[in-house]
């Protein structure tokens, strides 16, 4: 009995539910057309959207992944010393040339004065010897002159004295022995017929004037032979004298030899000298390169900033010593500065240099212009203090990431500090 309940109570149910849909009225059709025409236009903005997007992005490539980089540059003595003034402040700017840190200069001012004093003496013992060479030149060529002069004289006195040697002891000398030879004939003839005739004037054959005719013609042979033979004693005592003269002659000629060679010896003292001015003129540039040396080490110890920028970290002060090398601070020139982006190794397949850029500026909010310069030859991971070794065996393929250096063409007067994050896009066409 209850199953019957049960049943006619769902009989009741569908018949109900099948009256009921009877009774509801049919949908109006057209906000179902309205929903699809919406559903229709919403799909295409989506897809004209999505096609805007990818033409928008296809040709560009972007990275948040970029800072802003300077030339930083670290200011340090050449010089070691005591510090007597610091004339800039942190973050001050300055120019080309301007006097940053001066170091007390007394010692090397010292050096320098000291040079100075060397290079003055080495200059004027330059000056004499080169002074001296042309009174030297001139009295050992005049001393030369003289001692050729009087070794030709000399020569020439020789050649005379010889020539009168020879003359006295062939043709004087053998005219003088052929005269005493005729007058030792004529005597022996004489003596001989004088000889003859006193064994007749004895007999009285002939007269006694005949007799002193031969006599006297005897003596006068005698006397005759005399006078050849002191001749012949007089020719060979000249022969001696001029050979004498003959070797005083050649005497001379040695003496005026050796006065040549002396002349040909001091004309030396010439080379020797110019020599001597050539180790002079050394001397001096050896102290001028000394000198400007030690004015270069004194020009060091006003410390200047090299170019135009800002100061930062400075880190010295009044009355400490600086030793060569020592970080003092860092300039740092804003108006030269260029973006560093490092971009994805998948994106950088189209970038190459010249392409355009597009810099957002994180601090301003703004965004200026710029162009690619260069792409780094590495990655920067490759780059790094400690590098991967991949060889470890415990690789993990990761996307890595390459510099790309992006020179800025217009700040729009937004000033670029190194160090600055920034978002940079390439178009790549």
């Amino acid at each position: 009995m209850t199953q019957t309940t049960e049943s006619e109570k769902l009989g009741d149910k569908v018949a109900t539910s099948q009256n009921t849909v009877k009774t509801v009225p049919a949908a109006p059709r057209t906000g179902s057309r309205v929903r699809i025409v919406a559903l229709v236009v919403l799909f295409v903005a989506l897809v004209a959207g999505a096609i805007a997007v990818y033409l928008h992005y296809q040709y560009r490539v972007s990275s948040d992944d970029a800072n802003v980089d300077g030339h930083i540059t670290a200011i340090a003595p050449k010089i070691s010393g005591n510090v007597l003034e610091v004339a800039v402040l942190d973050n001050q700017a300055v120019k080309t040339g301007q006097v940053l840190v001066r170091i007390d200069p007394r010692d090397y001012q010292a050096r320098v004065d000291q040079a100075k004093a060397a290079l003055l003496e080495a200059e004027s013992k330059l000056h004499s010897a080169r002074v001296t060479i042309p009174m030297i030149d001139e009295t050992t060529q005049s001393g030369n002159t003289a001692a050729t002069a009087q070794l030709a004289d000399a020569e020439a006195e020789v050649a005379r004295a010889r020539a009168s040697w020879q003359q006295a002891s062939t043709s004087d000398l053998a005219v003088a022995e052929a005269n005493v030879r005729t007058r030792q004939a004529s005597n022996d003839r004489a003596q001989a017929d004088l000889a003859r005739m006193q064994p007749l004037v004895d007999k009285a054959e002939i007269s006694r004037q005949q007799f002193d005719a031969y006599t006297a013609a005897a003596r006068v042979t005698v006397g005759e032979l005399q006078a050849a033979q002191q001749k012949l004693a007089s020719a060979r005592q000249d022969v001696e004298i001029r050979k004498a003269a003959l070797d005083a002659a050649q005497t001379k000629v040695n003496q005026a030899q050796a006065q040549v060679a002396a002349s040909v010896a001091n004309r030396k003292q010439v080379g020797i000298r110019e020599a001597d001015a050539g180790t002079a003129a050394a001397s001096v540039e050896s102290y001028r390169a000394t000198l400007e040396a030690n004015q270069l080490m004194l020009s060091y110890t006003n410390i200047v900033s090299p170019i135009d920028g800002v100061v930062t970290r400075k880190s010295v002060e009044v009355g400490q010593i600086v030793q060569p090398g020592q970080g003092l601070m860092t300039v740092i020139p804003l108006q030269d500065t260029w973006v560093t982006a490092n971009f994805k190794e998948t994106q950088l397949a189209d970038v190459r240099p010249g392409q355009r850029a597009e810099i957002h500026v994180d601090m301003y909010g703004q965004s200026v212009t710029g162009h690619v310069d260069s792409i780094a030859g590495a990655t920067g991971s490759r780059l790094s203090l400690l590098p991967p070794e991949n060889a470890t065996g415990n690789f993990v393929k990761v996307v890595q990431r390459i510099p790309v250096k992006i020179l800025v063409d217009q700040t729009n007067g937004l000033i670029l500090r190194p160090g600055m994050n920034v978002d940079v896009t390439i178009f790549t066409k």
